[in-house]
């Protein structure tokens, strides 16, 4: 067991990707998005029977691959596999909470959300691999970088704590720059003109609030990627697997936004498990270079790291959904008081 512990689970010297795999990868993930595209051409209000039906896909999708990445790779890379997949799409899940406050702030059509959603992926999967081959090449050039990356986690990790307690996780779009600059730059129109970006109007060329929304979206991206790239570096040094679980992570986005917008308010403790589990990658990454500096210190293998995800996100949902229904049982305690007392000042008096 402590020869297992010992033995670092980040290894950034090897990779499981050939040039013909990352051609196919890059060819699946690139068609997906164009089919996405031409599936939203024309707006329209997505159902929940829908929003399943694509939801269910994209979960398959990055399940089957993980069978193929464990049957060929062996069980420890397998590991690494679906562990940075759950740790990507449970940061994605908190990332909706976000897309819903700006979708809300511009009162986006909801025939035009998927539009926007499908605009912040693609901007989001751009984003992901300027990082992701950024990081690949600091991590191979200097080892105290795995200490560099696990303090921004630890770092973001406190953020992350202080605003779920403060409840200052709250989204004002006015305040975002890159919107603030788009508005100094360019006229805005009064209202959605469909999924145009830019219209002309009166000799000039305008952006309309889509444009806006988008460009806002776009701007979170890169605050996204900055907390979910490190954090799947805690997982696996691959670059390869790095992209694959961010790719699969965000391509299922655009429908789980509509399966999960009514319910995404009842999960009050996502926030604290997310801080709990970015702080642990932060500490797995911190004792993976010190290990690399001393020899004795031991690492955190994979099937752990596995556990203790799972069994952070299973807490804390089983906690928010009793909170929540708990939340509920005092709201109709309060309404029957309120029901009861009403009916007893409309009494005729004696």
């Amino acid at each position: 067991m402590l020869n297992v512990i010992a033995q670092s689970p980040i290894d950034t010297t090897t990779t499981i990707a050939t040039p013909g795999l990352w051609a196919v990868t890059l060819a699946v993930v690139v068609g997906l998005l164009v089919m996405d595209f031409v599936i939203t051409h024309r707006p329209h209000e997505v159902g929940m029977r829908e929003a399943l039906y694509w939801t269910a896909f994209y979960i398959a999708l990055p399940v089957a691959f993980g069978v193929w990445v464990w049957s060929t790779h062996g069980h420890q890379i397998g590991l690494q596999y679906y562990t940075g997949y759950i740790v990507e799409k449970s940061l994605s899940v908190d990332n909706l909470f976000v897309f819903i406050l700006i979708l809300g702030s511009f009162s986006v059509p909801r025939a035009l959300q998927q539009r926007v959603l499908l605009f912040g992926i693609a901007g989001a999967l751009v984003l992901r691999g300027i990082f992701i081959a950024l990081g690949a090449t600091l991590l191979s050039a200097f080892d105290w970088m795995f200490l560099v990356f696990g303090l921004v986690l630890v770092a973001t990790a406190v953020k992350v704590l202080r605003d779920t307690i403060t409840g200052a996780d709250q989204v004002n779009v006015d305040e975002l720059r890159v919107v603030r600059l788009a508005r100094r730059i360019w006229p805005v129109t009064d209202d959605y003109r469909g999924t145009h970006m830019t219209v002309r109007e009166q000799g000039r060329r305008m952006i309309t609030p889509l444009a806006l929304v988008v460009i806002a979206i776009l701007g979170t991206d890169v605050v996204f990627a900055v907390d979910s790239v490190p954090a799947v570096y805690g997982i696996t040094g691959d670059p390869y697997l790095v992209f694959a679980t961010n790719a699969f992570a965000l391509l299922g986005l655009r429908a789980l936004y509509f399966v999960l917008a009514g319910a995404l308010d009842k999960l009050t403790h996502l926030g604290y498990g997310l801080a709990v589990i970015l702080a642990f990658i932060g500490v797995k990454l911190g004792l993976h270079w010190a290990h690399t500096v001393w020899e004795g210190v031991p690492t955190v293998p994979t099937i752990a790291s596995l556990l203790v995800i799972v069994g952070i996100l299973t807490t804390v949902t089983v906690t928010s959904l009793a909170a929540d229904r708990r939340r509920t049982a005092r709201l109709i305690e309060v309404e029957d008081d309120a029901t009861v007392k009403e009916r007893g000042e409309n009494l005729p008096k004696p």
